[in-house]
């Protein structure tokens, strides 16, 4: 089993809306750059950041024109439920490289995504395009059944999407883009299905009695790749379940599975960030508590792999 230590809780300078508690709930996805850890919610039109040391509250920077409802069933119909969040290498108009925040694509208004610049500091520049990701979603979801795509790295030559199968019929699958050609794509705004190389469907076993499935992705140098999964009784991509826990796995370069193991914490573990110290394999993790009154955790622990 996987130790993991509370760090701080999510809070925020300001909430997204008056009225909104000041701080981040719906945690779905952690990049750590720099001296900052960014946070996407999904049930946000912002994304959060927050000074990686110290317990100091996070700003909201916006992605999305609008304001979603504040009533929990018509704010979850109306949100661009981003779940993934990834940093890319130098991009045409940000030097310093940009995070990608993809939504799941499980309906048909969960198909947006956007694309934010970084300065050199790995801070946010303000500057945000949009990323439509419509016409891939399509192509996967033909191949895939329910679409939910939750974790996305740069792995090696691919951008290597995770896609979540809640329920016993769910599928889990890694999803290979090339690498080049999704570069080029989201400059000019748009994913289509040229990008997609791969899917190979996985099967990640089950804790308390219920399916594993993958919720986040972290590249390692070495070109592995750490990933989260929760066993959440969730009957299909839309509806929350009760969760029996979460687990903490590694990818071989060629998505060969290393390592799995459950964590301590029964948490719905969404994001991670993963890098090499000392020799080890230092993981952060923000969890979802379903529960909008409730600030998300972050979280930290150590796995015991070689690094």
């Amino acid at each position: 089993m996987i130790r993991t230590t509370p760090r701080r809780t999510l809070t925020l300078e300001a909430p997204e809306s008056p009225g909104l508690p000041a701080h981040v709930s719906a945690a779905s996805g952690l990049v750590r750059v720099g001296d900052w850890l960014h946070v996407i919610a999904d049930d946000s039109l912002h994304l959060a950041t927050f000074p990686a040391h110290g317990d100091a509250p996070g700003r909201l920077s916006r992605l999305f024109e609008g304001e979603l409802p504040e009533e929990p069933a018509a704010r979850k119909a109306a949100k661009p439920d981003l779940e993934a969040l990834c940093l890319l290498g130098p991009l045409v108009g940000a030097p310093h490289g940009a995070l990608l925040a993809l939504p799941s694509g499980s309906t048909s208004a969960r198909m947006r995504g956007a694309l934010v610049m970084l300065g050199a500091d790995g801070s946010l520049t303000g500057e945000v395009r949009t990323v439509d990701c419509a016409t891939m979603y399509q192509q996967l979801s033909r191949e895939l059944g329910s679409l939910n795509i939750e974790g996305a790295a740069v792995v090696g030559g691919r951008l290597r999407l995770l896609q979540r199968g809640n329920g016993d019929a769910g599928v889990d699958a890694l999803v290979d883009l090339d690498r080049e050609r999704a570069m080029r794509a989201i400059e000019v705004g748009a994913l289509g299905p040229e990008v997609v190389r791969t899917t190979l469907r996985w099967e990640l076993g089950r804790t308390g009695g219920v399916r594993l499935s993958f919720t986040d992705a972290s590249p390692l140098p070495d070109g592995r790749m750490i990933f989260t999964a929760t066993a959440e009784a969730s009957p299909d991509t839309y509806s929350d379940g009760a969760v029996a826990g979460s687990a903490v796995g590694l990818l071989a370069p060629d998505g060969t599975p290393l390592f799995l193991d459950v964590v301590d914490a029964k948490v719905k573990l969404e994001g991670v960030d993963a890098r090499v110290e000392g020799g080890r394999v230092h993981l952060l993790l923000v969890a979802d508590a379903d529960d909008p009154s409730v600030a998300a955790p972050l979280l930290e622990a150590v796995l015991d792999v070689p690094a």
